[in-house]
């Protein structure tokens, strides 16, 4: 399956990569006129966004909208390989900490946040809702935590053009309960 996974993950970086360069920032403001409302999230929610990275759609016009909203905003921060993340407190403009992979993170200082709803970068994604990452297996285990302790909802965040059939999965792999593309909300089969 390790094999399976690396290839399909070399193509998907090749389509996000032509989807980027279709699309470029545009995308990311076509999610925030989306929003979040296909989920109608209770006030004062915890939403965890991403900072984007490479050819990642950019979240920020979406988190900024959802902060006006009045909804609490983390960002995630890695522990070590092997470990889940954990979300910090975040508001746009906050100042932020560069660690790996140029990955940008809320500060130590920031308290930690179990988020109700999780917003997550992919490289592929299926209507069943499984998705294909980087292969660090990040999102899988902090899901897995988070949803041990209280429902949450994984919002995979995605061009149109990363859907594919199936994505090769694992019994850890965590299912999204919906992905948010710039052409709109598409709600998870397998959920």
């Amino acid at each position: 399956m390790t094999d399976v996974k690396r290839a399909e993950r070399t193509r998907a970086l090749a389509r996000r990569a032509a989807a980027f360069a279709n699309h470029g920032a545009s995308a990311g403001a076509r999610l925030a006129v989306h929003g979040l409302d296909f989920l109608a999230p209770a006030p004062g929610s915890i939403i965890s966004g991403f900072s984007a990275i490479r050819d990642e759609i950019d979240p920020l016009a979406l988190l900024t909208r959802l902060a006006g909203e009045g909804h609490r905003l983390a960002l995630p921060v890695m522990q070590g390989k092997g470990l889940p993340l954990i979300f910090r407190a975040w508001a746009p403009g906050d100042e932020m900490g560069k660690v790996q992979w140029g990955i940008a993170e809320p500060l130590p200082d920031k308290p930690a946040l179990d988020p109700d709803i999780v917003l997550v970068p992919l490289l592929a994604f299926d209507a069943n809702g499984y998705r294909l990452g980087y292969g660090g297996g990040f999102y899988d285990r902090s899901l897995e935590g988070l949803r041990a302790k209280k429902p949450v909802v994984a919002v995979g965040i995605a061009y149109d053009e990363l859907r594919i059939d199936a994505v090769p999965h694992l019994d850890y792999d965590e299912r999204l309960d919906w992905v948010l593309t710039p052409s709109g909300p598409m709600r998870c089969t397998g959920t």
